[in-house]
């Protein structure tokens, strides 16, 4: 397993990561997610920092990429739909240049697992399935939804000095 300090890029799953797994429909079929903001803001210090991240879901509601576009993320690094989500991290650490083992994936269920065992951090939820749990690197004492993706990014970017509000750049991006 590589260190916190290893890490140079984030990968998520949404649903029982971002948030806690519950999804809202209408008669229409339209699904709405809570999200917390902090995980948000989190995201938004590891943009703002120069983080390349990427949200892999199997979601397929454009309001996902809504959701991110407000914390930063360019529309590419959202893999929707996604049904091998190796692949798409895949794509993702070749769009970057980066090594798998340089990137910290959080996910939460049986299709995150194969991401899990190939990145340099394969972490979870603390309400993940036990399947997920047993293959992680690191089980956040934070349940989905509840500050879960906070915790990575901040121990990431904390071990690697870059944990810093920055006005400035926080106005000009956001």
């Amino acid at each position: 397993m590589a260190e916190f300090k290893d890490i140079k890029a984030f990968a998520f799953d949404v649903d029982g990561v971002f948030t806690n797994g519950g999804i809202f429909c209408d008669l229409d079929g339209e699904l709405f997610r809570t999200f917390d903001t902090k995980d948000g803001f989190a995201v938004r210090m590891a943009v703002m920092s120069g983080y390349p991240v990427a949200i892999i879901t199997g979601g397929r509601s454009e309001s996902i990429k809504a959701r991110f576009r407000t914390c930063g993320l360019v529309v590419e690094d959202v893999y929707l739909g996604s049904r091998a989500k190796i692949e798409d991290f895949e794509d993702f650490c070749r769009k970057y240049s980066l090594k798998p083992s340089e990137v910290l994936y959080m996910g939460d269920d049986i299709p995150d697992i194969p991401v899990i065992e190939a990145c340099g951090i394969g972490a979870c939820p603390s309400d993940a399935v036990p399947e997920v749990i047993a293959a992680s690197d690191y089980v956040s004492d934070r349940a989905g939804g509840r500050q879960a993706v906070r915790d990575v990014v901040e121990k990431v970017m904390k071990a690697r000095g870059d944990w810093r509000f920055d006005v400035a750049t926080y106005k000009k991006l956001f």
